[in-house]
């Protein structure tokens, strides 16, 4: 074998980094009486331990977990977790919290059905340029889910976390968005995606509210690392406070953080917004997790050409980092993620801001990479000051 490193910046725009400004102090989230419960891996079946601690504990499962962990998530009764946490099937228990999309600012009406265009921020990686159209690679959408009727998105499968909620069906628009960037179709309708050609898969995991818990997105990482033959990326446009280890969450019991690096361990890329709180992004997660993430700022781009020639936003100049984007050490990429318009809800189409925006550019880059690449695997290397994502191919012998 030999190895290699290869930029995938070539598609995208470097990170402008903010060094200086102050981190502010974030609280967990947490939602009272919920544990995600890490089991060890010579204990049974995670649905059997599940059931045999309901009759004996009291508690109430929720999600199992088979894939990306070995355990479940539930609600325990006041005054019976010491006695839980001594059960010798149990690694730890993790605080379940809360999550949510990376909220887009001020959101106009919906627009109606559009002839087809190529917005911005796809103009801008010089997509519309691009005979590699990401033809099937697998690309999650873990979020709100997708709209699973659009005219201009094909979903090749979907899952519900969400309780209530049977299908991986759209009722925020957040995911939908997000999906329309990755891969929305070149049909001569609305838009075009980064990656046209790819399978998008719709994993619900926020509500309509576009909020929800740990323990849901936990579930839709163990269902996309179930799927690792079909899919090769993840789009997480969603957050909350924390912190990394920067160990895969070994040292701190992180469910969250484990999750992810086993997935990734199995060959599956995670793409995840930095955020939108002006802040630094170490200070919500997934955005922290350097070690098995792939984390995006915004930058403003107005008229999907580099040089700075377009107009102004509320936001910042053309070609600059957007004002409400997190920023620091632990951001890999910014992608354009001011006035991106994309597919919505309801079949319809819609221009918002935030890095939930520019994430799925990345994830669309990633996407086309792959395709070209078929047999590369990812490790993160940073050079600073550019803060650049670097992709290492492996070369199958003799190449």
């Amino acid at each position: 074998m030999k190895y290699f490193l290869i930029a995938i910046v070539a598609l995208l725009v470097p990170a402008i980094l903010v060094a200086n400004k102050a981190s502010a102090q974030n609280r967990p989230d947490v939602v009272p009486d919920s544990y995600i419960i890490v089991l060890n891996e010579n204990s049974d079946l995670p649905d059997k331990v599940a059931s045999d601690m309901a009759n004996k504990y009291g508690v109430s499962p929720q999600h199992i977990y088979s894939h990306a962990l070995k355990g479940f998530s539930a609600t325990v009764p006041e005054g019976r977790l010491n006695a839980l946490k001594n059960d010798p099937r149990i690694k730890y228990i993790s605080e379940d919290r809360l999550v949510t999309i990376a909220k887009g600012k001020p959101t106009p009406t919906p627009a109606p059905q559009p002839d087809e265009v190529f917005p911005t921020g796809v103009r801008r990686m010089g997509i519309n340029q691009n005979d590699n159209k990401g033809a099937g690679i697998g690309v999650a959408v873990i979020d709100t889910g997708i709209d699973l009727t659009h005219p201009d998105l094909t979903v090749k499968d979907n899952m519900s976390c969400v309780f209530r909620a049977t299908t991986g069906n759209d009722d925020n628009g957040h995911g939908t968005h997000v999906a329309g960037t990755i891969a929305a179709r070149d049909n001569e309708i609305g838009v075009v995606g980064v990656a046209p050609e790819a399978n998008l898969y719709a994993v619900k995991v926020l509500d309509k509210r576009g909020s929800g818990s740990w323990s849901s997105v936990i579930c839709g990482i163990d269902w996309v690392t179930g799927k690792a033959g079909e899919i090769k990326v993840a789009n997480m446009s969603l957050g909350g406070s924390g912190s990394s280890d920067n160990d895969c969450g070994q040292t701190n019991n992180d469910a969250l953080h484990q999750a992810i690096c086993k997935s990734m361990n199995v060959g599956i890329t995670y793409v995840v917004a930095a955020g939108n709180e002006n802040d630094n992004a170490a200070n919500h997660v997934p955005a922290a997790y350097n070690d098995a993430v792939i984390t995006i700022s915004a930058l403003v781009d107005t008229d999907g050409s580099p040089g700075g020639f377009g107009d102004p936003t509320g936001y910042g100049s053309d070609d600059t980092f957007a004002s409400f984007s997190n920023y620091g050490d632990v951001v890999d990429l910014g992608a354009p993620g001011v006035n991106i318009y994309s597919t919505w809800k309801n079949g319809g189409y819609n221009t918002i801001s935030g890095t939930s925006m520019a994430t799925p550019h990345v994830a669309g880059a990633v996407a086309l990479y792959l395709k070209s690449h078929p047999d590369s695997l990812w490790t993160q290397t940073l050079f600073p000051p550019a803060h650049t994502f670097w992709l290492k191919l492996k070369n199958p012998v003799g190449s």
